[in-house]
């Protein structure tokens, strides 16, 4: 499901001035099938563009279509229910979307929500804990008692089982380890290639990025300051360092021998290529 935005912009409490504005003259697009990370120091806007995507706020200003839905200012928006059960966001803090009792309860909430046929709602629900390779022991769990990595899983989970097409990831990576992020690659990855989603995910942690998404948006004070691929908008340390944002080890690594040698190693986004790449410039 593809995502346009066209000339939005956004402000609390309907001020349109410009030193109110949160987001302005927002143009962008989100293609079907695609990754894209969302990258911006505190206060750029990253939360509030997200939050526009499924209609928890709405634009001061411009057009905002998802797929066959339009949020626009002041005109009755209809179909939201139908609206927020194509576009799952997962949270930064897992633990304060869940108010259930068990993860079963909290995995099936969404599925009850958004009218899922009660026979399919436990495979669904045991569907996607497999997706996140969790077994059905954790079903009778209380989802609070988790370590913080599982209940990012169980807020995962909860989204994946009502199949939105889009997928919404604030901070995914905060609070895993190495292997978490390892396995959170492959979920992504099993979701883009097996399933079709678009996923957009919100991050500091470039390293991260730069093994995952297709395209990047960089937000500077509420407008687009950069957008391209990943290697072309990862790999600009001058806008990055500007942004309080560190360019991934690789492509750091990348530009330094550039500027030292003068040999173009190329950009990579696994270290075995870029080991490759270093072992052919020196044999």
């Amino acid at each position: 499901m593809e995502i346009k935005f066209k000339d939005v912009d956004f402000s609390y409490n309907g001020n349109t001035s410009i030193e109110n504005k949160v987001l302005n003259n927002i143009n962008i697009n989100f293609e079907s099938g695609k990754i894209y990370g969302i990258i911006g120091k505190s206060g750029s806007g990253k939360s509030s563009l997200i939050e526009l995507i499924n209609g928890i706020l709405i634009p001061t200003a411009g057009k905002i279509s998802v797929g066959k839905f339009k949020i626009e200012p002041k005109s009755k928006q209809k179909n939201m229910k139908q609206l927020r059960s194509n576009v799952g966001i997962v949270f930064q803090y897992p633990e304060e979307q869940f108010f259930c009792h068990t993860v079963k309860e909290e995995i099936e909430f969404g599925m009850r929500n958004f009218g899922i046929k009660t026979n399919v709602i436990s495979k669904q629900t045991i569907d996607a804990l497999k997706i996140v390779d969790l077994t059905e022991d954790y079903l009778e769990r209380d989802p609070l008692t988790l370590s913080h990595g599982e209940m990012r899983k169980i807020a995962f989970a909860s989204i994946l089982a009502y199949n939105p097409k889009i997928i919404v990831l604030d901070e995914p990576t905060v609070g895993l380890d190495d292997l978490g992020k390892k396995n959170l690659i492959k979920i992504i990855r099993k979701l883009k290639l097996r399933y079709d989603k678009t996923i957009i995910i919100v991050s500091h942690d470039t390293n991260f990025l730069l093994q995952i998404v297709d395209h990047v948006y960089l937000l500077e004070d509420g407008t687009i300051g950069l957008s391209g691929d990943k290697y072309t908008v990862l790999s600009n340390e001058e806008r990055l360092k500007k942004n309080n944002i560190l360019v991934p080890d690789i492509l750091a690594f990348s530009n330094l021998v550039m500027k030292k040698k003068n040999i173009k190693l190329g950009y990579r986004d696994d270290i075995n290529d870029l080991i490759k790449d270093i072992y052919r410039h020196v044999k």
